[in-house]
């Protein structure tokens, strides 16, 4: 009897194990800050919030529960955030932007419409490593700007941003993965924050982060 348990659990176990599949990802990230104000106010300047490109890498489990169903859990380090394009009173334009790297942690229930293409959706939390923030000047009197200032600008917005953000955000994603080749995929995906990112919002003010991510990963067989 205990031989038949045993060889019960061993099959069980090699069976669960077999379905469940580790990999890595990598690619591009477009990102977002959005305001509920009309325009984007700082330092008494006032300009439009934009896109920033960034980049994102991390790390996968997936356990199927058939040809059709599976879950999958990720781990990844995102180079996130926005840009905004400050115009000054002496003709300058200055776009401030903010990286907000963070740790992402989504988990997805994922329906297999094809064995090559999965369509999947779920809750994602990320997590703040670190603010970063770059200034970039335009524009015909550039050379009236001082560049110690714009260091220190960089630094002011920065703790700025630590200040006022929260360190964690939650989340709502969907996308899909195609297999190429032999667990090679590309995969494509849309988030957007559901919680307010200001920790003391005024007038009910909110910021909301979403990005786009596009990029190739590999599943170990």
């Amino acid at each position: 009897m205990k031989k038949i348990l045993l060889a019960s659990a061993t099959a069980l176990f090699v069976g669960l194990n077999a379905q469940t599949t580790f990999g890595v990802k990598a690619g591009y990230a477009l990102s977002k800050l959005n305001s509920s104000e009309d325009g984007f106010q700082f330092g008494g300047f006032e300009g439009g919030m934009k896109s920033k490109s960034g980049f994102y890498v991390g790390g996968l489990v997936e356990h199927k529960f058939n040809n059709k169903f599976a879950i999958q859990g990720e781990v990844e380090y995102a180079n996130l955030g926005g840009k905004a394009a400050v115009a000054t009173p002496v003709g300058v334009t200055i776009t401030q932007k903010m990286n907000l790297n963070r740790i992402v942690i989504p988990v997805s229930a994922r329906y297999y419409a094809t064995p090559e293409l999965g369509i999947y959706a779920g809750p994602y939390v990320s997590f703040k490593t670190n603010n970063k923030v770059k200034f970039e000047a335009s524009g015909p009197n550039v050379g009236m700007l001082n560049p110690s200032a714009m260091r220190e600008g960089e630094r002011y917005v920065e703790n700025y941003l630590d200040d006022t953000l929260k360190s964690t955000d939650f989340g709502i994603f969907l996308g899909a993965d195609y297999n190429i080749h032999k667990g090679l995929f590309v995969d494509a995906r849309y988030s957007f924050g559901v919680t307010n990112m200001i920790k003391n919002p005024v007038d009910g003010e909110t910021l909301k982060m979403s990005f786009f991510q596009l990029g190739l990963g590999y599943k170990f067989k």
